[in-house]
């Protein structure tokens, strides 16, 4: 899988080309990955506009959708799929939602996420990726939008495009036949854009006597986060396919309409 380059979509990845067991891949300009849409700019950006995007997939919450409103192709359908709904509805907002409040004040970031407790926040986060009712709803999504003929060119994301956005393309390629490698891997793989699309931010909050360490918790991502999510998953279900059939509520045959669609 290669970036897409010179766009104005942050973090915009295909999926195609992703290896796959048996010597196959996913096949290309079917399923993509990406930080929030508020800066494309189709005239300005022939790479995505040669996309012919029909369905985007925003993971992302309510105050993030209202600040950074998506800008998408004409024609092209909006869905909204709320991972963290359930948490931020308990009112405990979680980091991937508050990026920016949190390096802004470097006093508090260090009260609330110094000494490890940033890295154990993102464990919490990535375990409610499979264990809340909101997370279960907005994968369903994914999943049965990507399975679908239909649905078209669709591409998926949250804020960064690396927590959530993560999350479901480590679904779609397990489902696919990923092995444990080229998933962490393709996790991983996001780190540089992520890393320079919030440098101005990371640079601010160091100037201002950040500890480096939390800014880099926030804004990367870590094979513990993933591992985090991936634990939670063999706790509860036992297996990625148990917990797509039971957790998400998807059927053999969207599973198989998956694969069909997207294995080249």
């Amino acid at each position: 899988m290669t970036a897409t380059p010179a766009t104005t979509v942050a973090n915009l990845r295909d999926l195609g080309g992703t290896p796959l067991s048996g010597g196959r891949t996913v096949r290309p300009g079917l399923v993509l990955r990406s930080g929030q849409l508020d800066r494309l700019d189709l005239d300005a950006d022939p790479a995505v506009a040669a996309l012919g995007l029909r369905t985007v997939i925003d993971f992302r919450t309510e105050v993030e959708r209202a600040d950074h409103p998506d800008r998408v192709p004409d024609g092209a359908r909006i869905l909204i799929a709320d991972v963290l709904a359930d948490k931020m509805n308990s009112g405990r907002m979680p980091a991937a939602a508050q990026l920016k409040d949190l390096l802004s004040d470097p006093v508090v970031a260090e009260e609330h996420l110094g000494g490890g407790k940033a890295q154990a926040l993102f464990g919490e986060v990535y375990r409610s990726f499979v264990n809340s009712a909101s997370a279960h709803a907005a994968y369903r999504t994914l999943l049965t939008e990507a399975a679908d003929p239909d649905a078209g060119p669709l591409l998926f994301h949250c804020t960064a495009g690396k927590d959530r956005t993560g999350w479901g393309a480590t679904i779609i390629l397990s489902l696919l036949g990923a092995d444990d490698e080229t998933l962490m891997d393709e996790y991983l793989s996001v780190n540089p854009a992520v890393k320079q699309a919030f440098a101005p931010m990371i640079e601010g909050f160091t100037a201002a006597g950040g500890d480096p360490d939390i800014a880099l918790a926030l804004i990367g991502v870590f094979p513990s986060y993933l591992e985090a999510a991936l634990e939670e998953v063999e706790t509860r279900y036992g297996s990625m396919e148990k917990y797509v059939r039971e957790g998400l509520g998807i059927s053999d045959e969207t599973v198989e309409a998956l694969r069909a669609r997207l294995v080249a």
